[in-house]
């Protein structure tokens, strides 16, 4: 079958949610792609921030295969040692007590929603809580997470959602507190955007938010699905900060291209739901967590966060010598190997001259080149990707 072939097969009997690129996959390894006529390409998408041990991990591939042959799911009607394994490491990596696994993101979002509901549920005896939520954010496509994205391009057709939310502005402290009632349940958002543009939270707005739910008795929720597992240099990007959530959620890298998500949450809130107020066929199956479990020990034993470290001030700085030296680049944000260039122009043009050029990278909105390689790459790469660039524009 050529490549016309199955994308026409495809266009027929998928749904149309995605504006696909004229690209049929085939294969990877290390940190290249390559397609089903085996052109190689450099990866810094990784999946939208999933691959971050590259392709092809032999250890990690070795410990899916182990466990294929053992056991691939139980329900939750019963405990499994990946899924206990898997609940340590991530407890430990992220200062949270308790954990849930999830099959995504977006689930682990409408995990932390209702855990935070439950927890003033309990406080207040009464279910009129309000989550205050940033615009410009994303935390995924269910009618709840679409309830908490402050996007209205991805709102407006599926109005009513969830009630309940009030939207405040990003980096915004005073528009923050300003918003908060004694409904306020939680105060909910990512540590560094990813849809909206690339914008981190300034340290003394996350640190003031902190406080306020601290004096005032509120959640704060952090979203680190895309973030998260190491991108930003620490295993959390709210490490890097000083500051701890009471519940955060977690996916993407978590199973390295496994779906699988979680959200945890402090003792004391963790503890506001009771067996009948949550629950997930597959989430935390042994086969999920065996993948998370052996994610943990890789980024360990592979030095991963010391190479985002390294690796990540390297593209820094390239990306700052490439928007000097490009007028049509407006502005340089991110950290670690989550980074991005906005442009004066649209970038949709760009990104597919890359990918003619043999270097796959996306968009975060129109005008938004998204650097998210695997966390294992070099600088070697970097310059490999910063070649491909300056030839595309």
């Amino acid at each position: 079958m050529d490549k016309m072939q199955i994308i026409n097969e495809a266009e027929q009997v998928l749904m149309h949610t995605y504006s696909r690129y004229q690209l049929i996959l085939d294969k990877g390894d290390g940190v290249y792609l390559y397609d089903t006529d085996g052109k190689k390409y450099l990866d810094f998408a990784a999946g939208i921030a999933v691959f971050a041990l590259g392709y092809n991990n032999k250890e990690y591939n070795d410990a899916l295969k182990a466990q294929i042959d053992k056991l691939l799911h139980t329900s939750n009607y019963y405990y499994n040692v990946p899924t206990l394994n898997a609940a340590k490491k991530l407890a430990k990596a992220s200062g949270m007590d308790r954990v849930f696994f999830t099959n995504s993101g977006t689930e682990a979002i409408e995990g932390a929603v209702k855990l935070a509901r439950k927890y003033y549920f309990n406080k207040h005896g009464k279910a009129d809580s309000e989550i205050i939520a940033m615009n410009h954010s994303f935390h995924g496509r269910s009618m709840g997470a679409l309830s908490v994205t402050g996007n209205p391009k991805y709102r407006e057709a599926f109005e009513p959602l969830i009630g309940g939310t009030v939207f405040a502005e990003y980096n915004n402290y005073e528009d923050v507190a300003s918003k908060v009632t004694e409904k306020t349940a939680a105060i909910l958002m990512e540590t560094l955007q990813g849809e909206g543009g690339l914008y981190p939270a300034d340290p003394e707005f996350l640190k003031k938010i902190r406080a306020l739910c601290d004096e005032k008795g509120i959640l704060l929720i952090l979203d680190e699905i895309q973030c998260g597992m190491g991108r930003c240099g620490a295993m959390y990007c709210y490490q890097k900060y000083g500051v701890e959530p009471d519940i955060m959620t977690t996916a993407k890298a978590l199973g390295c291209g496994v779906p699988v998500g979680a959200f945890a949450a402090k003792e004391e809130v963790a503890a506001a739901f009771v067996p009948g107020d949550h629950g997930t066929t597959y989430g935390g199956n042994p086969f999920a967590t065996a993948a998370v479990s052996k994610v943990f020990d890789l980024f360990e034993s592979e030095n991963v966060l010391e190479n985002v470290n390294e690796v990540g001030a390297y593209l820094a700085e390239r990306l700052e010598e490439f928007k000097a030296e490009h007028d049509c680049v407006k502005d340089h944000r991110g950290f670690g190997l989550m980074q991005g260039l906005e442009f004066t122009v649209p970038v949709k043009d760009i990104i597919l001259r890359a990918m003619d050029k043999g270097l796959i990278i996306i968009a975060a909105g129109a005008n938004v080149i998204r650097f998210l390689p695997p966390l294992v790459i070099t600088k070697a790469h970097v310059d490999e990707m910063i070649a491909i660039l300056n030839e595309c524009l």
